[in-house]
């Protein structure tokens, strides 16, 4: 398969997402698009959508990459191209589109723990006595005292962390 493609760009400038395939054909390119849990397909074997907020913004390239202009932050995500050759299925490319951050960015990290034990995270994390926690680059454990974090833990399976990033963090 194909390496993901991870692509950095800011608010308001334009996209070009490679779709890392041999094939040039647009009639054998599909785009979707996922955030969280929910996929919406772009393009579907060369035609735009037209039931999609970006319907207007998208292009797809001379060699299938899809061009969006004037990204938001509704823009970052997941996307797939997948191709089809002689009807079947073929190798998809992945590329996240993200957001650069910034010193007086404000920067969300979430951390989930998931069981596939056939027992619910909750009763496994209890029994085990698994805790979540965030730590520094020194491996120090965060406290919710630390003025600089925001830490909440919403269930005993996740926990995010919260801050706005500072000069010296040097974008860590």
């Amino acid at each position: 398969g194909v390496d993901d493609a991870h692509v950095f760009f800011s608010s308001g400038e334009n996209v070009r997402l490679p779709c890392n395939n041999d094939l040039h054909e647009y009639n054998s390119t599909t785009w979707i698009y996922a955030r969280h849990s929910a996929a919406v397909e772009l393009i579907g074997l060369g035609i735009k959508k037209k039931n999609t907020e970006r319907h207007e913004r998208l292009s797809l390239g001379s060699d299938c990459s899809l061009n969006i202009k004037n990204i938001t932050e509704e823009d970052y995500g997941f996307y797939t191209c997948r191709q089809f050759v002689n009807g079947q299925q073929g190798t998809d490319t992945r590329v996240y589109l993200h957001t650069e951050i910034s010193a007086g960015s404000s920067v969300t990290l979430s951390c989930q723990l998931y069981s596939y034990t056939g027992v619910s995270c909750d009763v496994w994390i209890r029994s085990e006595g698994i805790h979540l926690f965030w730590v520094n680059q020194a491996g120090v454990k965060l406290t919710i005292s630390d003025s600089k974090y925001q830490i909440s833990a919403p269930g005993l399976c996740i926990i995010t962390l919260t801050t706005t990033l500072l000069n010296e963090d040097d974008n860590r």
